[in-house]
């Protein structure tokens, strides 16, 4: 009991730290100083202990894991097709960075994870993701799975409900996970940070 008393009070500390480092020096008399180019403006996760991976099927079916991706640097986004503001605009942040990145965007590997197999099938998740770049793939587990791999990567999801079965929300984290070129997860990136910085 001890150990896991100490290992929360650690990554509470951890995560205090962390939040800090994407936050501008203050300047004069509490003035918040302009940014400097290179500032960090992620959540350092190297070396955490969760958000290690998945292993999904695509909307083609075929099963997908991150060491499909080695060489690359992949952007995994956990959202659902009917999202009407967070996932689209995170997505479309996705693509941003790649065409900023230019030549070197084809480095850059899109991945997102629904988080309403229900109704997020492959012939509606297919065409959402693409239409955002062609090389975005999309991921789709059963119920189980997906909520494992929510545990997994530490983040929350809920329905919210509509005004029939069919019609309804979902709450969700609105962040992205980073890996690097070799599958090492590196970043949280929160939402809305935007593509320069990202």
């Amino acid at each position: 009991m001890r150990n896991i008393t100490l290992k929360l009070i650690f990554s509470a500390l951890l995560l205090t730290f962390l939040a800090s480092c994407d936050k501008p020096s203050s300047g004069p008399a509490g003035q918040s100083a302009a940014p400097v180019a290179g500032n960090f403006n992620s959540i350092d996760l190297t070396g955490a202990p969760y958000a290690q991976g998945f292993s999904l099927p695509d909307f083609d079916g075929k099963q997908r894991d991150l060491k499909d991706f080695k060489g690359k640097v992949v952007v995994v986004f956990f959202g659902f097709t009917h999202c009407p503001d967070v996932c689209p605009t995170t997505m479309a942040e996705i693509k941003e960075v790649k065409r900023l990145l230019g030549a070197e965007g084809d480095k850059l590997q899109g991945i997102f994870i629904t988080l309403d197999p229900e109704r997020d099938q492959a012939a509606l998740l297919k065409p959402y993701v693409q239409t955002f770049d062609p090389s975005f793939l999309g991921l789709i587990g059963t119920p189980d799975q997906t909520a494992q791999l929510a545990k997994d990567f530490r983040i929350y999801y809920k329905k919210v409900a509509g005004s029939s079965a069919e019609d309804y929300s979902l709450d969700h984290t609105a962040a992205s996970f980073v890996y690097d070129t070799q599958g090492r997860l590196r970043l949280y990136v929160r939402y809305n940070t935007g593509a320069d910085k990202l």
